[in-house]
């Protein structure tokens, strides 16, 4: 793995990015993901075995019969180690750490309502948890940890929300913590994800055998990433990071309204009104983040706004103009109703639902 890329000029900006690329053997890399049982943690490691081949592949979760389960679906390779653990737990963290090089920080509580309901448990679990990761890490020596957020940490008006803005923080300023040294802490914040555990998507899928599907408000829009493409970000980002941006994908919106047509047409609506902590709408960088954001061609990249960061580093990449804001209701991509589908179809526990099957090819 190649050193911390030093300051340079805008001319070697492009290809400092492609060396550090190039430079990533991961057939040498120690990767261990927090949370490895989740959505995001059994794609991640079904595609690090497929295509990446690290060293060592170690899944760090606090559920056995979910590790029992992944195993016995044939996620057993000889590289592969499933750790029982807790992030709140920060003894066996430096455990599972010793000798990992790559963190990738998936572990966390996730349902709004479960959050506002158990503010305690949020607290310890994703900041208390995410305190842990840090130091562990540090600890540890390894040498790089991107930890997932949420567009739910922009602006929040909930307490998950508000967890994974002080969680974001954290991973960010981690890096003065370790100073010019390793590791580096960087940070990935994406949209719903079709197909995760608690997406809205099965729940319509199921929802349509009764006729009937219950829907916010018509007018609550969402960005909507799949768990391949949140993954292939992750891996990205570990790979380009310098330490301490936020990386944002461009992502195409949606109504939940017109998803809940697509996937049961025939079906009687229901309205029942924004739920405690929830946003018509969600963003993904904020007007205030756009000063400090750079762009490329598929995603933003959010610069921390600390005298430790190069402003050199990502100089390929375009600043965004005065005013700009990444919402999910004046976004300019849309997803089309054939394009839902299509991403359906990429989420195999999504896809094998026949209530989906059927959906599909009532709308064909």
């Amino acid at each position: 793995m190649s050193e911390r890329p030093p300051g340079g000029g805008a001319d070697g900006g492009t290809q400092r990015v492609l060396r550090e690329v190039e430079a990533m053997n991961w057939s040498q890399q120690v990767v261990l993901v927090t949370g490895g049982t989740g959505s995001f943690g059994r794609k991640f490691v079904e595609i690090m075995l497929r295509e990446y081949q690290p060293q060592k592949l170690i899944v760090f979760s606090r559920d056995e019969l979910k590790q029992h389960e992944m195993r016995a679906s044939g996620l057993d390779h000889s590289s592969l180690r499933y750790f029982i653990g807790d992030v709140r737990d920060l003894s066996r963290l430096e455990r599972a750490f010793s000798g990992v090089t790559m963190v990738v920080h998936a572990a966390a509580l996730k349902q709004v309502p479960a959050c506002e309901y158990n503010p305690f448990e949020a607290i310890q679990t994703n900041i208390m948890g995410g305190r842990n990761v840090i130091d562990a890490a540090i600890n540890q020596g390894v040498k790089r940890v991107l930890a997932l957020s949420t567009d739910k940490a922009v602006n929040p008006i909930n307490l998950y929300g508000a967890t994974k803005l002080c969680a974001e923080k954290m991973f960010v300023q981690a890096n003065a913590y370790s100073g010019g040294r390793d590791p580096r802490f960087a940070c990935a914040r994406y949209g719903n994800v079709v197909g995760s555990r608690g997406s809205v998507i099965p729940v319509f899928a199921e929802q349509r055998q009764r006729g009937k599907v219950t829907v916010t408000d018509p007018r609550m829009t969402r960005f909507w990433i799949t768990l391949e493409q949140g993954v292939r970000l992750v891996i990205r980002g570990l790979e380009q990071m310098h330490g301490g941006e936020i990386f944002v994908p461009k992502l195409p919106s949606m109504k939940l309204l017109e998803i809940a047509e697509a996937i049961a047409p025939e079906c009687e609506v229901e309205y029942v009104g924004i739920r405690p902590g929830e946003k018509l709408h969600e963003v993904l960088v904020s007007e205030d983040e756009a000063r400090h954001t750079l762009e490329l061609d598929d995603m933003y990249v959010i610069q921390p706004a600390h005298p430790w960061w190069k402003r050199e580093n990502w100089t390929h990449a375009r600043p965004l103009p005065e005013g700009f804001r990444y919402a999910s209701d004046t976004n300019p991509r849309w997803l089309t109703t054939e394009e839902l589908y299509a991403l359906i179809d990429c989420s195999p526990a999504l896809a094998a639902k026949p209530r989906l099957v059927e959906a599909r090819r009532a709308l064909a």
